[in-house]
């Protein structure tokens, strides 16, 4: 991601090839949403993004308007195998929702920036919740593949390195300059998460713990998997982060879920490697399994006031 060192209020960096844009401006974000709203009379107040292979979660919304990426002012591609690369507007449950199949990564070469982009839009569009999901690598040795980890905190190891999607001049239109993150992950919408799981019968496959963001795309070795794991860290992924930080900046509510579709590698002498493949087929052998509980879970809310 470029430096925002030299950058004014317009954000943009002069350099000898001309004018780089650092970041979107406020009204490129409005555009986006104006078009949107013009385009469906859905008015989402949850936004859902999907992780590897659980893209279907998005085929569960009634009265369906979809949007290929490709097709929505400034909106970035997803590239990668598992994100099919659609927006969907509909309800879920009677709740209305918009949903993302396919999210944008750092490692496909966007600036976090970028990667955010849709979760201020949403905010425009008037959404107040967002629940992320994502595929993660098990470190908790207790953790088995199949497992759903509600998040409860995250470590952002791209921040520790300068590498945040808030970098440059703040837009006090979406949020203050410091926001804090030590209330992330919403203590009732976890709470209720973990009773949904239960309710469901799910009870010994849920979790609750830390997630930890790397920037990817190759898998991690096993002195990080195990330096992760002393730091606190029960599961390791390469998204999600970027955009629960933009959400909580402008406002949002968010609900973070992983499901661990791999146990991250910690012994020398094993011949197990993690895979993209191995990824996708857990995300789909359990993606009912996570269907079932968000659709649950957008019930309860309805009557959970303090929680919506």
């Amino acid at each position: 991601m470029g430096s925002s060192h030299g950058a004014g209020s317009s954000g943009f960096q002069t350099g000898t090839g001309g004018q780089t844009p650092l970041r979107y401006t406020y009204e490129e974000y409005k555009q986006t949403a104006d078009w949107l709203i013009s385009k469906t009379e859905h008015r989402p107040a949850v936004a859902i993004v999907c992780g590897s292979g659980l893209g279907a979660l998005g085929e569960l919304l009634k009265d369906q308007m979809a949007f290929n990426y490709g097709d929505i002012p400034n909106f970035p591609h997803s590239t990668v195998p598992g994100h099919a690369g659609r927006l969907i507007f509909g309800n879920l449950n009677g709740k209305p929702c918009v949903c993302m199949q396919g999210r944008f990564h750092a490692y496909e070469g966007y600036p976090l920036w970028k990667v955010t982009f849709p979760i201020r839009v949403f905010h425009l569009i008037g959404v107040e919740t967002l629940i992320v999901t994502n595929a993660a690598g098990g470190l908790n040795q207790d953790y088995s593949i199949g497992d759903i980890m509600v998040i409860m905190d995250h470590i952002n190891m791209p921040g520790f390195a300068g590498q945040n999607p808030l970098l440059g001049p703040n837009e006090e239109r979406f949020g203050p300059r410091f926001p804090p993150m030590s209330d992330a992950y919403d203590k009732d919408l976890r709470k209720l998460a973990l009773a949904v799981g239960q309710e469901l019968g799910f009870s010994e496959k849920m979790r609750e713990g830390v997630y930890c963001s790397l920037g990817g795309p190759n898998f991690e070795t096993i002195a990080e998997c195990k330096f992760l794991s002393s730091l606190g860290a029960d599961a390791v992924g390469m998204s999600t982060v970027p955009e629960v930080i933009v959400a909580r900046h402008c406002g949002l509510k968010v609900l973070g879920m992983s499901l661990i579709t791999n146990k991250t590698v910690m012994d020398y002498n094993s011949e197990v490697t993690a895979n993209h493949e191995e990824v996708l087929k857990a995300g789909k052998d359990s993606a009912r399994f996570l269907e079932k509980m968000v659709t649950l879970l957008l019930k309860r809310l309805e009557l959970n006031n303090n929680v919506f």
